[in-house]
This record gives C-alpha cells, sequence and structure tokens, in this order.
C-alpha cells in the first residue's frame, strides 16, 4: 500500500510544532536535571566560575522557588532561562558566631601576653551587637568550654543543632613557633614576630556547601579590603611548612583549609575569619582599638547583607 507523502509531511511538522512548545519547569525537572553539572572543585581555577547559590543549608531562608519556562529541545543556556534573584529574610536568616578557641584552651598569644580568646570574643560579641541592630536578630554567639580538639566537635554539633544557615568562626593569627623571636614587656617574657601582618579568610573544600562557603568568604574579604586592611600572604610561603595552604581568591585573600574540623564538618556553609595577626607588635595594638574593631565588624556585616540580598544563580556551568 502506498503512503501518502504530503500526509507524512503535516504529521511530522505537527509532532515537531507540539515539542517546541514552552513547558513549565515543575513539569520538567528531568530536562533541568540532565543539563545541571556538579563540576570538581579540586583545585582554585574551577572556584572562578559562578555556580548556583540556593543550596540546602540555605533552603529554608529562600522563598519558594519561582517556574520558568524552558524550551524542549535544543542547548540550555544562560539566555534560555529566566534567572529570579534568590533572597533570604535577615530575621530569620540564622548565623552562628564561633568564638574560637576556649577559657581553657585560649588559643595564641599576643606579642603582649593577652590570650587570642580575649580577642575573639571581643569581636565576636561586637559582630553579634551589630548584625541583630541590622535586622539579624536570629544571630547566636557560640563561646565552646573544655579543651582544644574535644571543643572542636562541640562547636559543630552546636552549629547543626542550631539548624544554622551559615557559620562564622573568628580568630586572630599568629605564626609558628620557629618564626617567633623573643623579648620582654611589662618585664615579663613574651614572643613576637613582626614580619607578617593582615586578616585572611578560610574555607574547606570538604564542606558539604563548599561554593557558597567560598561565595561568603569572598565577600568578607572583600569587604575587609575596601576598607583599607591587606590581607596576610604568608599562607602561600614553603616557610610556613603545613601550615601553609592554597590561595584560592589572590584579590582578596581566601584560602582553603580542607582539614579544619569546624570547616568541614558542619552542614551549612562555614568561614573561618583570622581578623589580624597579635603577633606582629604593631597590628596587635592595631587589632586592640575600638577602631579596628570596628572596621572589622561593619566589613563581616556588611557582607552578610550581601549575602542575604539578592544574587542571580546559573543553573550547571557556563
Amino acid at each position: 500500500m502506498g503512503v501518502c507523502v504530503p500526509c507524512r509531511r503535516a504529521v511530522i511538522a505537527a509532532i515537531t510544532a507540539l515539542l517546541l512548545l514552552p513547558i513549565e519547569a515543575s513539569e520538567a525537572n528531568w530536562l533541568t536535571d540532565a543539563f545541571k553539572g556538579s563540576p570538581k572543585h579540586s583545585n582554585a581555577s574551577a572556584h572562578v566560575a559562578p555556580s548556583k547559590r540556593a543550596t540546602s543549608a540555605r533552603r529554608a531562608a529562600l522563598p519558594k522557588p519561582h517556574h520558568v519556562k524552558v524550551a524542549a529541545l535544543g542547548p540550555l543556556g544562560p539566555s534560555a532561562l529566566k534567572m529570579v534573584p534568590s533572597t533570604c529574610e535577615p530575621k530569620k536568616f540564622r548565623i552562628v558566631l564561633d568564638v574560637g578557641h576556649t577559657a581553657e584552651s585560649e588559643g595564641a598569644t599576643s606579642a603582649r601576653n593577652i590570650p587570642e580568646f580575649t580577642f575573639n570574643l571581643r569581636l565576636a560579641r561586637q559582630i553579634e551587637e551589630k548584625l541583630k541592630a541590622e535586622g539579624f536578630v536570629e544571630t547566636r554567639l557560640l563561646v565552646t568550654e573544655g579543651k582544644a580538639k574535644p571543643s572542636l566537635f562541640k562547636r559543630v554539633a552546636a552549629a547543626n543543632d542550631l539548624q544554622a544557615n551559615l557559620f562564622l568562626s573568628i580568630h586572630h593569627d599568629s605564626v609558628p613557633n620557629k618564626l617567633l623571636e623573643d623579648w620582654e614587656f611589662e618585664g615579663k617574657k613574651s614572643h613576637y614576630s613582626d614580619r607578617f601582618s593582615g586578616y585572611s579568610v578560610f574555607v574547606s573544600r570538604d564542606n558539604p556547601d563548599f561554593k557558597t562557603s567560598l561565595s561568603f568568604a569572598e565577600m568578607v574579604a572583600k569587604e575587609m579590603k575596601a576598607r583599607g586592611l591587606q590581607y596576610a600572604l604568608q599562607y602561600t610561603l614553603p616557610i610556613m611548612g603545613h601550615y601553609q595552604h592554597p590561595l584560592l581568591d589572590k584579590e582578596a585573600g581566601v584560602y582553603s583549609y580542607d582539614q579544619l574540623v569546624v570547616l568541614r564538618k558542619t552542614r551549612m556553609p562555614a568561614v573561618l575569619l583570622e581578623a589580624g595577626s597579635i603577633i606582629n607588635r604593631d597590628e596587635e595594638l592595631r587589632m586592640e582599638s575600638p577602631e579596628r574593631r570596628d572596621i572589622v565588624s561593619s566589613a563581616v556585616v556588611a557582607a552578610t547583607k550581601d549575602f542575604c540580598g539578592p544574587q542571580e544563580p546559573f543553573l550547571g556551568p557556563p
């Protein structure tokens, strides 16, 4: 039996037209998922690519997703999607401010024999106060007790139990013992190193939400830099030994510290801030001043507001 050629052409044209009709994203998850990438982040160059910001750690703080229309056929590029900016609600957004170290295990000792824990607690309290004044009323100050190593797991458990959207650990920097020099302050033996100074920001590539961690870390670092502060360069140097870390953002000063428990074991984006060096005699004096604490705390608050503001996510790799 012969086939009507015009009839066959008409059928093909009708099917093609149906396939090209737009469909709702809610009915096409199989299609969008097929084009979503989960690129590895095993090196610094991979971190530069924009990434989807709405992740499980922030999902509770984000509005319900909006439908977007996608084409049933053809490649999906940025121009094929209308991405709706994502935001969080400050009054519901919970950031945990972890005070580094404990009263029993005080961390580094400054050039003038002041424990790091004292610096950390003072700065974290000021950041907490400013965040709450800006509407982040769910901010939690986390002060942990006990010895150094057990306290790390206590911090992680507390942050996870609080179901935080973001974890920020506050610290002040020193240098390896081999780089210290001796001096006396007010009749007491002490140590110093004026060789290095500056802030630094750390993330772990083993954090379950590394990309969001890196994004917030860059925001903090850029706000610090915008206020005239310089980041510490020594972590790239071989002289640092096992304290040497890869520099992920050479413009702002973000490093990876993959092994750090509080960065890799928390179930939310996590960042550690070394606000400045207290083993450097000049910078220690600056870190003691209300002016410097105001600069650092303002930088963190500005970064948090930016983080919670509109974002333009990308669906998959470019």
